[in-house]
């Protein structure tokens, strides 16, 4: 437990110092927007480009992986189809519990991977980012696209998915693994941009949490957070073990499951109507619990 705690203290502490720099005006409220964009446009897309492109994508472990995401993620989303009737909330109050019980903040994710498990780990880490952040993304505008009315606004959504930096760069790295790796000088620059990734995208995230959202919140945010921040992990555990995951990648599914929503389900409830205040009380509630949650639950079945 003291183990985990230690090497979780350095990316909360950034997450907070993200936070406290922005409430203080610092470096400049200019600076934030642009420094998320270049996490997310360039930064964090080079760090997968390089990792899946180098990963060893062959053989029954890489497959087990896949199916194993997979299976996770269609168990975890019928739980939220079964407790959508007892929650008695309206659609746009679902979307973002949905949203808030499925995605994961690839961020705080690979910081975790990176601090708990070792380099190797970011490799399993980029193979389960490639699975999880098309199919999460689909998965929720299909939940979107339920309700009446909205499949006009469903077209243009695919198509902004089809776009998405993150899933061109899961595509791109695996492509150039089948084509036999990058150059030696293209890896080395990538792999520097991917350096800084994780350091800026913790800031950024700290810096987009918002307290005041908390004050709407309810029984959704209480149930999306027990289901993404305790549940999940345990059914990954359960499905690891199914699977027969080695310990490494085992380790790495945890931890993704373990994390707190991603900030960026709250620009898709607002592209789509649903509830955006309670996103973003979600968000910011979870990334709060998950400090107290993670070195639990890694303790308990990592």
């Amino acid at each position: 437990m003291l183990q985990i705690i230690a090497a979780l203290v350095p990316i909360f502490a950034l997450l907070m110092l993200g936070f406290f720099a922005r409430r203080h005006g610092f470096p400049g409220e200019g600076f934030w927007a642009p420094a998320e964009r270049l996490t997310y446009y360039l930064l964090f897309p080079a760090l997968l480009i390089h990792s899946l492109s180098q990963a060893s994508l062959s053989g029954g472990e890489s497959l087990r992986i896949v199916l194993a995401v997979l299976v996770l993620l269609v168990v975890v989303s019928g739980i939220c189809l079964v407790v959508k009737k007892p929650l008695r909330v309206g659609f746009a109050a679902y979307t973002s519990f949905y949203q808030g019980s499925m995605r994961f903040n690839t961020f705080v994710a690979l910081a975790c991977t990176a601090a708990l498990v070792s380099t190797e780990g970011l490799v399993v880490a980029a193979i389960i980012a490639a699975v999880m952040i098309p199919t999460l993304n689909v998965l929720c505008v299909l939940v979107f696209s339920s309700e009446k009315g909205l499949t006009a606004n469903l077209l243009p959504t695919l198509k902004a998915l089809a776009k998405n930096p993150l899933i061109l760069a899961c595509f791109a790295g695996v492509l150039l693994n089948q084509l036999g790796g990058l150059p030696a000088t293209l890896s080395a620059t990538l792999g520097l941009l991917g350096q800084m990734a994780l350091p800026l995208g913790l800031l950024s995230v700290g810096a987009a949490l918002n307290l005041s959202a908390l004050r709407s919140s309810g029984r959704v945010l209480y149930a999306s957070s027990a289901i993404k921040l305790l549940l999940f992990p345990l059914l990954a555990w359960g499905v690891a073990y199914g699977f027969q995951l080695s310990e490494l990648a085992s380790q790495v599914l945890i931890i993704f499951a373990a994390m707190p929503t991603a900030t960026s389900a709250y620009i898709l409830a607002r592209q789509l109507g649903g509830d955006a205040p309670l996103m973003a009380a979600i968000i910011t509630a979870q990334t709060l619990f998950a400090m107290i949650t993670l070195p639990l639950v890694l303790s308990f079945v990592g």
